[in-house]
């Protein structure tokens, strides 16, 4: 069986980054920025059609990504944006 998105809660459309270009953001979605295609009952106006990006149509709610409330969700990717970003290369001091 497989879960719902929860109404009113848009973490994914918030909480990771988006490297691919948006239509209404050709840059990108930076990691803790609102969407600007994320509408105002927290619902994607992107959502199954052709211009919404792969990395959006791939996530699937999830029990561990979804958590029991809109505030755990965000946390959650925002822990899991955390851990798959690049290392940064180190600083030498001198």
């Amino acid at each position: 069986m497989s879960l719902a998105c929860r109404s009113g809660c848009g973490a994914c459309c918030i909480a990771p980054s988006i490297t691919q270009a948006l239509p209404k953001m050709p840059k990108g979605k930076p990691a803790g920025v609102a969407c600007l295609h994320l509408l105002d009952d927290f619902r994607c106006e992107l959502f199954g059609r052709p211009e919404r990006p792969g990395f959006c149509s791939s996530l699937k709610p999830a029990v561990d990504m979804c958590g029991n409330d809109r505030e755990q969700a965000i946390r959650w990717l925002g822990a899991l944006e955390l851990s798959t970003q690049p290392d940064l290369p180190s600083r030498v001091h001198s």
